[in-house]
């Protein structure tokens, strides 16, 4: 039995915690996987661990997902190599403090934007076509429980990840007349390099091998909507039903995610 997976923002993180969760699982499987990032250096090393200890299939996309033809021309090549994919995993994403009174802010405030919502958009495009031709697939958006609730110092990513929840629902609406999934994963606290830069207590932090070990159970059995881990679920659940009124009144104070430099911009 052949899988074909492709995964952007696969050169470090969560990408790479799934590349590796999904090569474990399934080496014993013809698995080919297409890698997609920004860093060369990273994707080679992955790349290299993959076939040396795996024995698989991969081939290695270096592009950022704001350039939609850059994804399509790598989406048309593991087509062309592979085949249709069977689960399709739009991962990259970025994060940063962000405060609008900041005119300098303005431009990582775009590219935030410009990444994890447009970069999705990129990612799923080219391959739905091929999807609706085979009958079958799987899109996976990855979200953030900061999409849940507006968190002070972090408005452009949690709007970013609000605008993620909400495309893939409407979008796993349009693709259910065609037998394509669409599930939605949103993380909690994961220990990636983007979380190290946080100054504040992170609840319910997971390892990032954990963390992809459940998200491949929650792929598998093809949900709808999750949040990892489950207790942040939990929380997730008690932030919706906050007033905006004593949700104001318990952010007044709250700690800013860190402004700093990033060579995305």
């Amino acid at each position: 039995m052949q899988m074909n997976i492709f995964i952007t923002g696969a050169s470090s993180g969560l990408g790479l915690a799934i590349a590796h969760e999904y090569a474990k699982r399934y080496s014993s499987q013809k698995l080919n996987i297409g890698l997609v990032g920004r860093d060369y250096e990273r994707l080679q090393l992955l790349q290299d661990d993959l076939h040396k200890n795996w024995h698989l299939k991969t081939v290695k996309y270096v592009l950022d997902v704001r350039d939609s033809s850059a994804l399509t021309q790598a989406a048309h090549d593991f087509m062309q190599q592979f085949g249709t994919p069977d689960i399709v995993i739009a991962n990259a994403g970025v994060s940063r403090g962000t405060l609008t009174e900041l005119q300098d802010d303005t431009k990582a405030i775009q590219a935030i934007f410009d990444i994890n919502v447009m970069g999705m958009v990129h990612t799923f495009q080219p391959f739905i076509a091929a999807m609706k031709q085979a009958g079958q697939g799987q899109l996976v958006g990855v979200a953030s429980v900061a999409g849940i609730r507006g968190i002070p110092g972090s408005g452009a990513y949690s709007a970013s990840k609000a605008a993620v929840i909400s495309y893939c629902e409407s979008l796993r609406a349009e693709m259910q007349h065609f037998n394509i999934h669409v599930s939605t994963i949103a993380p909690g606290y994961v220990r990636t390099p983007m979380t190290e830069l946080n100054q504040y207590k992170m609840p319910f932090l997971m390892h990032a091998d954990m963390f992809a070990s459940k998200f491949v159970d929650a792929v598998e059995v093809k949900v709808r909507f999750k949040i990892i881990p489950w207790q942040m679920s939990w929380l997730a659940k008690i932030m919706r039903l906050i007033p905006p009124h004593l949700w104001d009144y318990l952010m007044k104070n709250a700690p800013h995610k860190k402004r700093a430099d990033w060579d995305w911009l």
